[in-house]
This record gives structure tokens, C-alpha cells and sequence, in this order.
């Protein structure tokens, strides 16, 4: 039996819709149909939003309209998977498996290819923060968003060279940028050591106090408008004449009228079950955190030269990064966790860094860093919301709406054909 998040059940009247999934994007699409009149009831055998939800960097990133996979990263790989310090890392004996992905990564990081995916995830990113307006103000969570920007930090010319095509396809797409040199960065972060010669504000992004909060907050929204929680695990589903019949647990099966696919690194197998054959992997991401770290930052900063970011949370200062390509199953290497302190000390000498917690949770990526937001093309009434990589957080408020749409039957106001599970 897949290992699924979970399961949201909507009722309008002889109507139902299961949301399968209980991380940030399936309780973001929960709530929303419930604002729009649905009952809803969500099946979780784990806690909402305690999966990958629950260790990101806490940034609404509306500036990441670029690619993972560029011709800039593809020349970088082979450096990246031998020095320990770099974010990439490979569970070798799981490389048969990601072959498949690889390939079509590589074949992702073409300049054309790279240039109309940007225009893809540009296009979404730009209605990112207004896409949680009603799930913020239906939970009272505006307080847990606050506009800092986003500043990314570079040690040498070379590494702030080779970050410039980057910054320059950001810039195409209509992020506002603004380059600082090692007196500005000083000035605008007075915590950092000053061992940086280069940064890149990008100065729209949106900080959250705690990612886990934001998902609570939508949660007890939920619970509060009348949302019901079982606690079951799903197995499959039963289909006939094109329709999905039944979702079934492993305590039961569910009549329903529509299913909507929200479960993650999770989602591949149910969703070849829905008819969707999906190169999704698992990109495994590792963090720190300090609750006493004694250091006042007031920027969300990602460091160019490792690859990794470092946020000041209210449940703590918070190193995250790396990307760890193996089975969503496999034990975790919390070596690639110990590897951020030394990293987070290079960049902020006075960090306390005693009894540092560590965490690992697996992003739910695509060879071209596009979620998969559409109906099946094999079940009318079956719906994927998942894939979203690094940016499941900033991009789960307008995901929900477009769930919403494409349930309703709407037209969702930006262009999504390019989301489709059939681009593969």
C-alpha cells in the first residue's frame, strides 16, 4: 500500500470530493472548497502539515521562476556531488531508479526550454501572496506573512558571476532585484560576516513567522467552519466507465464524486492509478535548528556559494537546504543536516548553535521544476495538485484556487495547460 499524507472529503449536498493530501497544498484546498460551500472531512494518518510542510525556509519565494535544472546547474553537477559542502548529494544504489528522471531533467535545461519554463512558473508566482488572501483572512494568519525580500549572498566575483544569468532571467520575468555590494549588504544585515562581496535583494518576497503555524492556522479554520479529521491511510481507489467511484483506505471506502491528488513525494503511484504516469522524484532537503541561536536577523538569506537558507522562525533560527536524491523510504543521513552548522557559522560567527535539532523531509519534484495542477485525462472527475518541489509553501494558496476553478468548471485566470500531467 502507498504511504499517503492524507484525505480530504468534501460534501455538497449529493456531492462529494476528496482532497487526498493533508500537507500545506491539501489543507490549502480544503479550506478553499470549504469557503465555497463545501463540507469537508480530512483523512490524515499523520498529523497535517508535519511531512515536508513542516521544514522549508518559510519564504513565499515569488522571485523563483527559474528552473533547477539549467545548462549553469548541469555544468555544476559533477563539482557538486564531490565536495560535501556542496547541496547536491546521490543515494547511489538509487540511481537505476532516477535514471528516468535524469534524463528528462537534463533534456529540461535546454535555453529554450529554460526561458518558456520561467515564463510558466512567472506567471504563477505572480499571484502566489494574493492567492492566500481568503485562506489568511478566513483563519486570522495575516499576521504570520510579512513583506522582507529575499537577499542572496555571494563570497566571490566567480560565484556572483555565474549567478547572473539567474538573476538576469528573474529580472526578465518582472522581479525587482537590487545588487549590493559588501558596505550595502553590512548595512542592510549588520549579522552577517563580512566575507560577502555581492548580493541580490530580490525585494518583493514574503517572509512567514513558521510554515507549520501557517498550516495550522488554515487547519483550525477548518476545524472551526465545521471540518471533520479520521485518521486513515489510501490504498487506491475504485473506477469504472471513465469516474473514480470510491477512494479506499485502509479502514474503508468512500463514495465520491470527485478526487483531488495532493499527497507530495507521495503522489506518483496513486496518480498512475488515476491515470497519470508521472516522473516524479523525491528531492530530499535537510534542516537545522537553533531555538537559542543569539542571532537577530531580519532577512531571509540564501547563501550562492552552498545553497542552503537561513530564516529567523519564531520556533527558532532555522538552516535549510540541500537536495539528497534518493528512495522517499530510505533512513536519513542527518550528516547532510550536520554539514549546514559549519556552513551557518561561516556566515554568522556569533550563531549558538547547542542542541541543535535536525529534520529531513522529502520535496516532491519534477524533471522541469513544473507542479502538476489538472484534471486526469483518463477520469473525468479525478484532479492533481502536486509536484511542486521547493515551492509547494509559496505556491499552495493558488494552487487551491485553481483546484477550486477546475472543480467548478471555471477557466483559472492564468494559463495552467502548461501543468498538465500529459506534458510528460
Amino acid at each position: 500500500m502507498a504511504s499517503v499524507i492524507g484525505v480530504v472529503e468534501v460534501n455538497i449536498g449529493s456531492r462529494s470530493v476528496h482532497v487526498i493530501g493533508a500537507g500545506i497544498v491539501g489543507v490549502a484546498c480544503a479550506l478553499r472548497l470549504q469557503l465555497n460551500g463545501f463540507q469537508v472531512t480530512l483523512i490524515d494518518p499523520e498529523a497535517p502539515g508535519s511531512q515536508c510542510s513542516f521544514g522549508n525556509a518559510g519564504i513565499l519565494q515569488i522571485g523563483a521562476c527559474v528552473p533547477v535544472a539549467t545548462p549553469g546547474v548541469i555544468s555544476q553537477v559533477p563539482k557538486m556531488l564531490l565536495d560535501p559542502d556542496q547541496p547536491l548529494a546521490v543515494r547511489w544504489p538509487y540511481l537505476p531508479s532516477l535514471a528516468p528522471y535524469l534524463i528528462r531533467f537534463l533534456a529540461s535545461a535546454t535555453p529554450a526550454k529554460v526561458e518558456r519554463i520561467s515564463q510558466v512558473l512567472a506567471s504563477i508566482l505572480g499571484h502566489a501572496v494574493d492567492g492566500f488572501a481568503p485562506l489568511l483572512k478566513s483563519s486570522n494568519a495575516e499576521g504570520l506573512l510579512k513583506k522582507t525580500g529575499e537577499l542572496y549572498v555571494y563570497e566571490t566575483d566567480k560565484s556572483f558571476e555565474a549567478a547572473k544569468p539567474a538573476h538576469e532571467l528573474r529580472q526578465r520575468r518582472g522581479v525587482n532585484i537590487e545588487y549590493l555590494d559588501n558596505h550595502e549588504i553590512r548595512q542592510l544585515e549588520p549579522t552577517l560576516a563580512p566575507i560577502f562581496k555581492h548580493a541580490a535583494y530580490l525585494t518583493d518576497c514574503i517572509s512567514v513567522s513558521d510554515p507549520f503555524s501557517l498550516t495550522q492556522a488554515f487547519m483550525y479554520a477548518f476545524l472551526h467552519n465545521g471540518g471533520s479529521t479520521l485518521r486513515e491511510r489510501v490504498g487506491g481507489f475504485e473506477v469504472a466507465d471513465g469516474k473514480v467511484l470510491q477512494v479506499i483506505t485502509e479502514l474503508g471506502r468512500y463514495d465520491c464524486d470527485h478526487v483531488v491528488l495532493a499527497t507530495g513525494a507521495w503522489s506518483k503511484p496513486l496518480a498512475k492509478q488515476l491515470g497519470a504516469r508521472v516522473p516524479l522524484d523525491t528531492e530530499r532537503g535537510y534542516h537545522i535548528r537553533m531555538k537559542d541561536a543569539q542571532v537577530d536577523l531580519r532577512i531571509p538569506i540564501i547563501s550562492g556559494d552552498y545553497r542552503f537558507g537561513v530564516s529567523n522562525l519564531s520556533s527558532g533560527f532555522r538552516v535549510a537546504g540541500t537536495a539528497e536524491l534518493a528512495s522517499p523510504l530510505a533512513p536519513p543521513n542527518y550528516k547532510r543536516a550536520d554539514r549546514l552548522v559549519g556552513l551557518a557559522k561561516r556566515m554568522f560567527p556569533e550563531l549558538k548553535t547547542d542542541g541543535y535539532e535536525r529534520w529531513m523531509g522529502c520535496r516532491p519534484s519534477t524533471p522541469d521544476s513544473l507542479p502538476v495542477i489538472c484534471k486526469s485525462q483518463s477520469f473525468g472527475n479525478a484532479f492533481f495538485a502536486f509536484g511542486h518541489g521547493h515551492l509547494g509553501l509559496t505556491m499552495a494558496g493558488i494552487t487551491s484556487e485553481f483546484i477550486h476553478d477546475l472543480i467548478e468548471g471555471k477557466q483559472p485566470r492564468v494559463d495552467i495547460s502548461g501543468l498538465h500531467h500529459a506534458r510528460f
